[in-house]
């Protein structure tokens, strides 16, 4: 992709992004999500239906009549996309590649952030921690994160969750949203994960192809592991050749399942091609 391709898409991204967010995701984002906890603003006149716990007695003993306490919820929040970009990423037969996927969902959320006044992180990762975004706020740092992921090359083959997930417990000190979007072709993950998810609000976002779940009729073919970078033979009319690569595919969404629910996570699977954005609307609408 030329620089010239990049800033297109960015603006591309930019503008469908802050439609959705302006149009559709606004007040369901913010419900979703909730703030770190209430802070008082101010004392007023007692109004009916107000809390009676919430009564200042001290101050209604000065007025003469009752006076109750207001609180605000503690709104800032940050949000952590922890991107998987090992070589799996790449792939992708029906309208996208899964980065592109991830891309287009990661604008949406980091746009839904900052337009609620959050912060929002990038931490890419294959089999290490590739890159990090410190959290920050505003339109520019969003751009930033876009094209941050629609330049990335591949570094690595593997992917390794645990490392993403032991990094971003380290420098995050306070509670947090964390987004992983990854085909979770991993293992190993489940309880860091677990500990993780003590802490923070996580949300994991599984983006598959739809032929990681079945081999095209093509016959013999030679096919590389994007993972292990392995060179294999495949008879892809074979129909126990067929029923295994069914298989494993199916192992790793219920795997990806099972960790998440294990860890009391909430879990979205988007398939390349589909539409994310109802996906995303029915999501933080069910959470609101």
């Amino acid at each position: 992709m030329t620089p010239q391709d990049i800033i297109r898409k960015v603006r591309e991204l930019e503008i469908k992004s802050k439609r959705l967010t302006d149009h559709m995701f606004a007040g369901e984002y913010h419900t979703a999500f909730k703030g770190r906890g209430m802070t008082f603003k101010e004392v007023r006149e007692y109004q009916a239906g107000d809390d009676p716990r919430f009564i200042d007695w001290n101050v209604s003993a000065r007025m003469g009549h009752a006076f109750s306490k207001v609180f605000e919820e503690e709104r800032e929040l940050t949000i952590y996309l922890l991107v998987d970009v090992s070589a799996s990423s790449l792939f992708g037969t029906f309208k996208q590649t899964k980065i592109e996927l991830i891309t287009a969902i990661c604008a949406v959320l980091a746009f839904s952030a900052v337009g609620n006044n959050d912060k929002a992180s990038l931490i890419s990762f294959s089999d290490k921690v590739d890159k990090y975004m410190p959290p920050k706020k505003g339109r520019d740092h969003v751009l930033h994160i876009i094209e941050e992921l629609l330049r990335f090359t591949p570094n690595a083959a593997n992917t390794r969750l645990l490392k993403a997930l032991e990094f971003v417990t380290n420098v995050s000190k306070h509670k947090s949203i964390i987004f992983i979007l990854s085909d979770f072709a991993d293992a190993g993950y489940k309880d860091v994960l677990k500990v993780a998810a003590r802490r923070h609000d996580i949300i994991g976002i599984q983006v598959y192809d739809r032929r990681d779940k079945q081999l095209p009729r093509m016959g013999l073919i030679q096919v590389r592991d994007a993972e292990n970078g392995d060179m294999v033979w495949l008879d892809t009319n074979d129909l126990a050749t067929r029923t295994y690569y069914n298989e494993q595919f199916l192992k790793m969404k219920n795997e990806a399942k099972t960790a998440f629910r294990d860890a009391g996570c909430d879990l979205l699977q988007i398939a390349t091609g589909e539409d994310y954005v109802k996906a995303l609307q029915e999501f933080f609408i069910r959470r609101a």
